[in-house]
């Protein structure tokens, strides 16, 4: 058989239909094929080249991927007390995340139609439980992400945040998804403990002189092998496989070693060879009722009264942050999901995006922090999501979460994180379409693959890269070919870097 022809079959084989009907031969995608029936067409399944199957299991995998934020975001926002000693309650937070995770990525999966997942947004809970720490209560700093959340909705409505979707150039695009992949694989190592922060502040391999120490390391590390062969393989739900698979190992290990957490009770670390977050051991309990107190907690206008300007440069940077977080993350899965349309734009942008930026309103209304777009939606893509019907299982599966979050935390991130190391790689690919020949475009690629890993910030590589652009292109007499909104975005993210010495000027 030629080459070519091999390469074509194989590559046709991952666009199988599961369900293969009389006629229709294993490894080949019927061409221009009708929708089954109504619930089919609605969400396209057939017309992207997926199948039922496909979906629920990119749901699936996408879920237990991401499922850690159940536990993560009350361990980031009830670890402080904000500026009048108050604190969130735990339960409060872990029930209130997968509530508003779920309806939110419910919503995304019918209305956008997309697979994209939603939850309370890392890096912006940071900031809103700083905020809460040193300068505002927790009603107010929540009430400054929903109104955050109303000013980019109305950016969606007016068409502004699509037109800006469209004019950053394709070759930053393309950065942005490979600098993304390196972000997906940073927040992979870290999250299963395999690099920890020196005392330095470096990030370093856990153990001493690159030795993997610990039994967490070793069923992440597996993980990742296990993952990468069943995935060359060619194994339908390779991804969803490797991670149940590396949790059943886990429960025997922790069942036999007892390794505990790597954070004790008292928030401090109790066991430096732990297990990250989850620790996987069967519940005493399978069933837990939800707390849902701390919804509509909300002081919307407060902060204003302690100092409008303070409150506008706080609404600002969250804006900023969220607006083009999101960006990136819809690029990277519409490219992983070969959904990027000439890429400039993707189908159903408007209401992708209108779907997550009341996702931010959501989030505050409800005590959570805003709730944002999630990069570890590529897990599911690359595991056959295509449609907004894997973000409906998703979210369905947050929604069950909320009364079985005993079951759903034995998967300790360990078992999870290799999926976004496999990811990355996949990612990572992209790079070859990139065009390093002109040092006008290559340093601002650069930087914008660089800062996204290396600062733990989406929004940083995304601004250094658009800033340099700018300038590069109107040093070198380029100035006409760069868009208008460039200059715009460009100008806004000069103050996002620099908005400390506002900060500082008028509080």
């Amino acid at each position: 058989m030629p080459e070519e022809w091999r390469a074509l079959q194989m590559a046709e084989s991952n666009r199988t239909d599961e369900s293969t009907t009389a006629g229709e031969r294993p490894g080949v995608e019927v061409i221009a094929a009708q929708p089954r029936n109504g619930f089919d067409r609605y969400f396209e399944i057939t017309r992207r080249g997926s199948t039922l199957g496909r979906e629920i299991r990119g749901g699936l995998t996408t879920f237990f991927t991401m499922a850690y934020i159940i536990v993560l975001n009350p361990i980031i926002l009830t670890g402080v007390a904000d500026v009048t000693g108050a604190k969130l309650p735990f339960a409060a937070v872990a029930s209130t995340t997968a509530l508003v995770a779920g309806v939110m990525t419910i919503l995304m999966g019918v209305v956008g139609k997309f697979p994209l997942a939603l939850a309370a947004g890392l890096g912006i809970n940071a900031q809103v439980a700083a905020l809460a720490q040193f300068q505002l209560p927790w009603p107010q700093i929540m009430g400054l992400v929903v109104l955050e959340g109303v000013l980019v909705t109305l950016l969606v409505v007016t068409g502004f945040r699509r037109a800006v979707f469209e004019a950053i150039p394709h070759q930053l695009k393309i950065a942005i998804s490979v600098g993304i992949g390196l972000f997906l694989t940073f927040i992979g190592l870290k999250d299963a403990g395999f690099t920890q922060p020196h005392e330095s502040g470096a990030p370093v391999l856990m153990g001493q002189f690159g030795e993997l120490k610990g039994w967490p390391v070793l069923v992440f590390s597996l993980g990742v092998l296990l993952m990468a062969v069943l995935y060359v393989k060619r194994v339908r739900g390779s991804i969803l496989i490797a991670i149940v698979s590396m949790t059943v190992i886990a429960i025997i290990i922790e069942k036999v070693a007892k390794v505990g957490p790597f954070i004790g009770a008292d928030g401090k670390m109790a066991n430096p060879t732990g297990w990250q977050l989850n620790v996987p051991s069967l519940p005493e309990r399978v069933v837990d009722t939800p707390d849902l107190s701390i919804i509509g907690q909300v002081d919307l206008f407060g902060a204003f009264k302690m100092s409008a300007v303070g409150a506008i440069l706080i609404i600002f940077t969250l804006m900023l942050a969220d607006f083009f977080d999101t960006m990136g993350t819809v690029v990277a899965v519409a490219s992983e999901a070969d959904l990027l349309e000439d890429g400039r734009t993707v189908e159903n942008l408007d209401r992708i995006l209108f779907v997550d930026s009341i996702s931010a309103v959501a989030g505050g209304a409800a005590s959570v922090s805003s709730n944002t777009t999630y990069i570890e939606s590529t897990s599911g893509v690359a595991d056959g999501a295509r449609t907004g019907l894997a973000s409906v299982v998703t979210g369905v599966l947050f929604l069950i979460a909320m009364f079985f979050a005993p079951v759903v935390n034995i998967v300790p991130s360990e078992a999870a994180a290799p999926a976004l190391i496999v990811v990355g790689a996949l990612m990572i690919m992209q790079v070859k379409e990139l065009s390093l020949t002109d040092f006008t475009e290559v340093v601002p690629i650069f930087l914008t693959i660089a800062l996204m890993p290396f600062t733990y910030s989406i929004t940083n590589g995304i601004g250094a890269g658009m800033i340099t652009w700018v300038l590069l292109h109107v040093v070198t007499g380029k100035a006409k070919q760069i868009h208008w909104l460039m200059w715009v975005i460009s100008g806004l993210f000069v103050i996002y870097f620099a908005i400390d010495p506002f900060r500082q000027l008028f509080l």
